[in-house]
């Protein structure tokens, strides 16, 4: 089985998916960032498709930015600006070439997780 990558954001402060949510994906290498993805997320929170899809899937370091200010904005959750989040990146690596790596976001306006799941 060759591997691939899933993200899913769910608005933990609505109870719902986050719709509309941008999200950017980056190979890093050094200093470098190349970008290799740029999705937004559908009705369930989730890309139409993987955001790195078997045949384009490699090993490596990389980085998911989730444009979470533009989404707490349209969504009515935006405070006075600055925003405490704005772009919530995380750096994670995949070792694995056979595997499904699976990074979701639950997101609030003053905070966030996540984990590897499934």
């Amino acid at each position: 089985m060759a591997g691939y990558l899933t993200t899913h954001v769910l608005d933990t402060a609505r109870g719902c998916p986050a719709e509309g949510l941008k999200i950017t994906l980056f190979a890093l290498n050094g200093g470098d960032r190349e970008v290799l993805a740029e999705m937004v997320t559908n009705a369930d929170g989730r890309t139409d498709s993987p955001i790195l899809p078997v045949e384009r899937f490699r090993t490596g370091q990389f980085e998911l930015v989730f444009s979470a200010g533009d989404y707490l904005r349209a969504s009515g959750q935006g405070a006075p600006e600055p925003l405490f989040l704005d772009d919530i990146p995380i750096r994670f690596g995949m070792n694995d070439a056979g595997a499904h790596y699976h990074v979701p976001l639950l997101l609030s306006p003053y905070g966030y997780s996540t984990y590897r799941g499934s």
